[in-house]
């Protein structure tokens, strides 16, 4: 955010062409306000839920804070489910509305969405194997997105369970701002620079919204007409939208165009050491395994605050609780002992989560060292007093409340040293039965009583109160320890069979090294280069690779049949010739024959040299196959 303007950048396209750009103006034409309440401090990207993943959070420094949506960078990946659930919402509550503005509005959100997410509009069997889709490069022509808000606060009053619209504001301005999802509720944290936050929970769900008649300018490419970039202007609803009820019905409040309503769950005071004339500086983060907890950075250190009561998660799932403000858990101070107002040394945090399941808090100091923390979590959601259950057949009762540790902080850091108080030089060889040497040892006594008589009789508090605590910790280590010598001796039996196994393992190793030198010893590992002749004689087996053997079966058994018939049609003339015995012909007779047999030798050769070439192309075939 730069003034009024956001802009996207894909860093990995272009570093100085902004991908995207939004002009916000939050106020009417010819309105004038504050310049400093018309500036935005912070913003932030909503969460995996709905229309909020793509919703965009922007808070000005008087408080206000507005929302754009829908705001996708181009080839942003999405799951399938999460896509496809706010698009059935939109075809199921939008379209098939009896309200005019509603059906208008899901229409142009379903248009948005088939042309971002193109899968939308593919068959029903081509989406069974789709996990995740990518965003395109889309934008409505005629329309600009719309500046959402200023979200309206209401709060609930405790006696008759009502809400009315929030009126309260926090000291300073407002320098920060946190979207945090807690699985069904939407939170944000607004910081003030008087040292409050201010913690608020969408009272309804977030749906787009665009501002007909306002076209955005587009940057296409002229070859395949791709966008690669946009620029709108973005201006907030010119009309007063009435504010929007808790128990009003669906049909009154969605597809719409209702900004949705805050709903004041809290403001923190952090109570931090001395107020400075600008004001302190906050910065929040969101704990990754534990989203109820916001940790907070500032001059004094870092703060813990975590969140108790979350309005539609516990009506989600039944609860019925009282509202409990948020707990705040200070978990490092920066504030020198001598010097309350002297600067945070750290200039860096972070908060992280490991795959074991706990959490951390990381956070550098401007001597460039770095603290880690481990933050414990089982604890902390738990109310202040549990109530216990009592068992019956003889069960004994289990301690449900929280165990402290085991000895205190005030404990370790020993006594409080109190001076004596200084006494004049005459007084000093007062008598102790007169009434100054009284007074001076009562008070004497007093501070040995204040100090390190009570602090020995909480010492013997503690280690007594402890005890059982001890005993607990000391039974759960020594089952600890025979469970692990338990393992030690089933993995000292299991030794012998890995020890076994490992060998017989080795000894397969040195057999299949042994073979695979076989193998490489073969001659036919090692091949020759073929001559001219043998490369001449495979392009030739090469070339009759195609030719189908049973033709050449056939021609020869045609050829065969040929020769039958003609020999047994010679020998039948030769028998009638002989029986007429015609004079004056029989050298007629005897060219024939020999004509005859001079043909059928021919014939005879012609079919053994075929019958040789049809064995040699087979036996080649045999050899090639074999040979692959």
């Amino acid at each position: 955010f730069s003034s009024l303007l956001s802009r996207i950048f894909n860093l990995s396209a272009d570093v100085l062409q902004p991908e995207q750009e939004y002009f916000l103006q939050p106020l009417q034409p010819g309105r004038s306000r504050n310049a400093s309440s018309m500036c935005p401090v912070d913003f932030s990207f909503g969460g995996d839920h709905l229309w909020d993943r793509f919703a965009v959070f922007v808070l000005f420094s008087d408080g206000s804070i507005y929302i754009l949506c829908p705001i996708v960078p181009f080839g942003s990946v999405y799951k399938w489910d999460s896509v496809l659930e706010i698009y059935n919402d939109a075809n199921t509550l939008g379209l098939e509305s009896a309200n005019p503005i509603a059906v208008s509005n899901s229409s142009r959100a379903v248009s948005w969405l088939e042309a971002t997410f193109p899968e939308l509009s593919s068959e029903a069997g081509d989406r069974e194997n789709i996990s995740a889709v990518k965003a395109e490069a889309h934008a409505l022509f005629d329309a600009s997105l719309c500046l959402q808000g200023p979200l309206q606060r209401i709060q609930r009053h405790r006696a008759n369970e009502d809400f009315a619209v929030s009126t309260g504001v926090s000291e300073g301005r407002a320098i920060g701002f946190l979207y945090n999802l807690v699985s069904k509720d939407s939170i944000l944290v607004t910081a003030w620079t008087g040292g409050q936050l201010q913690i608020d929970a969408l009272a309804d769900e977030i749906q787009p919204l665009w501002t007909i008649g306002s076209a955005p300018r587009l940057r296409v490419n002229p070859q395949d007409h791709q966008v690669l970039g946009l620029a709108m202007i973005c201006g907030s609803i010119p009309h007063h939208l009435p504010v929007v009820k808790l128990d009003q019905p669906l049909d009154q409040t969605v597809w719409l165009g209702h900004p949705p309503p805050l709903l004041r769950l809290a403001i923190v005071d952090l109570s931090l050491p001395q107020k400075r004339e600008s004001g302190y500086h906050i910065l929040m983060f969101a704990d990754p395994l534990m989203p109820e907890r916001i940790y907070c950075l500032h001059e004094g250190g870092v703060d813990s605050i975590v969140l108790h009561f979350l309005p539609f998660t516990n009506q989600s799932s039944g609860k019925d609780e009282t509202v409990r403000a948020p707990s705040v858990h200070p978990v490092l101070s920066t504030c020198q002992v001598d010097n309350t107002t002297s600067v945070s040394p750290l200039c860096g945090f972070v908060a992280l989560s490991d795959s074991f399941g706990y959490s951390w808090v990381v956070g550098t100091t401007s001597t460039q060292e770095c603290i880690v923390l481990e933050m414990k979590t089982w604890d902390l959601l738990l109310p202040l007093q549990v109530a216990t259950d009592h068992y019956t057949n003889g069960e004994e009762r289990k301690e449900t409340n929280n165990a402290p540790d085991i000895i205190s902080k005030d404990l370790l850091a020993g006594p409080k040293v109190v001076p004596v108080p200084q006494v004049s030089p005459n007084l000093r060889s007062v008598a102790a039965d007169s009434i100054e040497g009284r007074s001076m040892l009562h008070q004497y006594f007093k501070l040995f009583h204040e100090n390190y008589v009570e602090y020995a009789h909480k010492v013997y508090f503690e280690l007594e109160h402890h005890g059982p605590q001890m005993k607990r910790i000391i039974d759960d280590q020594q089952a600890r320890l025979s469970e692990a010598q338990e393992k030690l001796v089933r993995v000292r039996n299991k030794q012998t069979g890995l020890d076994d196994r490992l060998k017989h393992a080795i000894h397969q190793h040195h057999i299949l090294e042994q073979r695979l030198n076989q193998l490489r010893n073969l001659p036919g590992v090692h091949k020759k280069p073929l001559s001219r002749a043998e490369r001449k004689f495979s392009s030739e087996l090469d070339q009759l690779t195609g030719v189908e053997l049973d033709a050449l079966h056939s021609s020869i058994e045609t050829l065969r049949a040929r020769q039958r018939r003609y020999t047994t049609q010679s020998s039948k003339d030769i028998i009638s010739n002989q029986r007429r015995k015609i004079p004056g012909r029989s050298h007629v007779l005897d060219a024939q024959m020999s004509q005859l047999k001079s043909s059928l030798a021919k014939l005879s050769l012609i079919n053994s040299e075929n019958a040789k070439k049809v064995k040699a192309v087979e036996s080649s075939l045999k050899a090639q196959g074999s040979g692959k």
